[in-house]
C-alpha cells in the first residue's frame, strides 16, 4: 500500500479539497483507496459522537468504507490547536494508536490528511511530522496560491527535508482568485521547490463544491 501524508502551508489552505480530489482521481482509475484526518478540532456533536466535516468528506470520496472512528479517531470540538483541544479534553494524542488503526487498513492508497501545517504541535515535544512518519511513505504540499506562496512553500518543504521525510511533491490550490501575477508566482515555485509540481486545483466560487484535480496519472502513482 502506498501511504501518503497531506499536509499544507497553512490551515484553511484547501488540504481536504486536495485530499478529497486526490482520492477520488485514484479511485476512478480502479484503485482502492482510502482516507484519514487522524486528528481534527472544530468537530460537531452529533447522535453518533462528535464529527468532523473534514474526514467525512474523505470518507464520501473514497471507494474503502472505514468506520468514523478509524479513519477520525480524535475528534474534539472547539476549532483550536489540535494539542490545546487535547489537554482541554483530557485526552493524549497517541501516535502508536493511530499508527496501529492505518496498519490495519487494506487498500491500494492510503492517503492521509494533516492538522493545520506541518510545524503543528500535537503533544508536548511532538509535532505533526512525528504523526507524519508513523503512518505514510512520502508527504505532499498543499501551496495556497496567494501573497506570501513563495515563501511559505519553501519553508514549509525545507522542514520537511529536514524532519526526514521524502517529498512526493507538491499541489498548487488556487485559493485567491484575486491574487495578482499567479502564473509568475506558480513559475518561481515550480523552479525553486525541491520536488515536482504534481497538479493544480482552480478556485472555486461555490462553497462545499468539488473541484477536480489537474493532474496526471504519470507525475502521482
Amino acid at each position: 500500500m502506498k501511504r501518503w501524508f497531506i499536509t499544507g502551508t497553512d490551515t484553511e489552505i484547501g488540504k481536504t479539497y486536495v485530499s478529497a480530489a486526490l482520492i477520488r482521481h485514484l479511485a476512478r482509475r480502479g484503485y482502492r483507496v482510502a482516507g484519514m484526518k487522524p486528528v481534527a478540532s472544530g468537530c460537531e456533536t452529533t447522535a453518533d459522537g462528535l464529527r468532523n466535516e473534514d474526514a467525512l468528506a474523505l470518507m464520501a470520496a473514497a471507494n474503502v468504507e472505514l468506520p468514523y472512528d478509524v479513519v477520525n479517531p480524535y475528534a474534539f470540538e472547539p476549532a483550536i490547536a489540535p494539542h490545546i483541544a487535547a489537554q482541554k479534553a483530557g485526552r493524549s494524542i497517541d501516535i502508536e494508536t493511530i499508527g496501529t488503526l492505518a496498519q490495519s487498513i487494506e487498500a491500494d492508497y492510503l492517503v492521509v490528511e494533516g492538522v493545520g501545517g506541518w510545524c503543528v504541535p500535537l503533544e508536548e515535544g511532538v509535532l505533526l511530522a512525528g504523526m507524519a512518519k508513523a503512518l505514510a511513505d512520502e508527504v505532499i504540499i498543499v501551496v495556497g496560491m496567494r501573497l506570501g506562496c513563495i515563501n511559505h512553500g519553501l519553508l514549509t518543504a525545507a522542514q520537511i527535508e529536514r524532519d526526514g521525510m521524502p517529498l512526493k511533491g507538491w499541489i498548487a490550490n488556487h485559493v485567491d482568485p484575486d491574487m495578482q501575477a499567479q502564473s509568475e508566482n506558480l513559475a518561481t515555485l515550480k523552479s525553486l521547490m525541491p520536488a515536482p509540481l504534481l497538479g493544480e486545483l482552480p478556485w472555486s466560487a461555490s462553497e462545499g463544491s468539488l473541484p477536480e484535480l489537474n493532474i496526471a496519472l504519470t507525475n502521482i502513482c
